[in-house]
């Protein structure tokens, strides 16, 4: 790294640009509001790097941000893009030179959908060995909520059972990896009989078309009338008193995305009789702090697991950075399973 240099209190690789690329939302709207704009190269502030993108995820909140429901955090890039993958080309004053070249993926607030990005440093993951950009870029948005709402506030364990539904999404393909890393029987629903054949080849051990069965009745009908041991829900609404009826007694029930609704009704003695556990979180507006200490036990006990080849991202389609409405058009029609991601340059 020998050309290494130091400009404006912060150290970079090589001379930057002073513009570049990246994906704006013009308005709310369609995807056709998604447009290429020139904006000035990011600079990163002290416990910031500054990623050269190579690839960024295609996320569920990025096309709510598109549409106007899910406005980013204060201080927060407007431009969509909650995660990516790249080289780092500066860091912000104080940051350790060291950093510079790395091959890393980070979990950001915003700003992905572009040619360069800044990301907390703590956020920061390298990428895993024999991953490429595009697999790396998968991972840090639904690998870090999976493991925050499943493991930690879940606190799923080897040998339990668990039920996500969305099977085929990235949330849902990613917990069936990681589930399949950790010894969990996980159940998993789809919307077409295609998906449910998916899910399964990806590892769910069953996999409930909700389109013609009742996901109730077959989760007791696998469990033995025993139930699951932890619901992973971004469904919401009259998803809810459904899915109490699917776990078992000290089950725990985390919740993540409300797609039909955020209020609905359920029998509080019923919960209080069985012991149930109901949380939920978001991920977007934690503090940089937070994130880092999970990205650290992220990368302490998933990472090696992932570098000896247990788990790879599904990658369902990858798409120019230009083509970003396009993206978000595929995500919409609900036909891919897996990750959908940007590729840059």
């Amino acid at each position: 790294m020998g050309n290494d240099r130091t400009s404006g209190g912060f150290s970079e690789v090589t001379s930057l640009p002073s513009s570049m690329t990246a994906i704006a939302i013009s308005a709310p709207g369609g995807p056709d509001v998604l447009q290429p704009e020139t904006r000035p190269v990011p600079q990163p502030a002290p416990g910031e790097a500054l990623i050269r993108v190579a690839a960024a995820g295609v996320n569920r909140p990025d096309v709510l941000q598109r549409m106007g429901h899910y406005p980013p955090p204060p201080g927060a890039s407007d431009l969509p893009g909650l995660e990516i993958a790249g080289t780092v080309v500066a860091v912000g004053p104080g940051g350790d030179p060291e950093l510079l070249g790395q091959a890393v993926c980070a979990l950001v607030a915003g700003g992905g959908y572009a040619e360069y990005c800044v990301a907390p440093v703590g956020s920061c993951l390298p990428v895993p060995v024999g991953f490429s950009m595009a697999e790396a870029a998968a991972l840090p948005e639904t690998v870090f909520t999976v493991w925050h709402n499943l493991f930690e506030r879940g606190y799923v364990r080897g040998g339990e059972t668990v039920l996500v539904h969305g099977g085929t999404s990235g949330i849902g393909t990613t917990a069936i990896g990681l589930c399949k890393l950790f010894d969990i029987k996980i159940i998993v629903t789809c919307g077409s009989a295609d998906k449910c054949a998916a899910a399964t080849a990806l590892g769910a051990d069953l996999a409930i078309d909700y389109s013609s069965a009742d996901y109730v009745e077959a989760v007791k009908d696998f469990t033995g009338d025993k139930g699951v041991d932890v619901v992973l829900d971004m469904v919401g609404g009259d998803y809810l008193p459904r899915n109490l009826a699917c776990l078992t007694e000290d089950g725990r029930h985390v919740t993540i995305a409300f797609q039909r609704g955020m209020k609905v009704e359920i029998d509080i003695a019923d919960v209080m009789r069985r012991r149930l556990t109901l949380t939920g979180s978001t991920l977007r507006a934690r503090s940089a702090e937070f994130k880092a200490l999970l990205a650290d036990e992220i990368h302490r006990t998933l990472w090696p697991r992932l570098a000896d080849g247990g788990w790879r991202p599904a990658m369902d389609q990858a798409f120019p950075l230009v083509e970003a409405a396009a993206a978000h058009t595929r995500m919409q029609a609900g036909a891919h399973v897996g990750k959908i991601v940007l590729m840059v340059g």
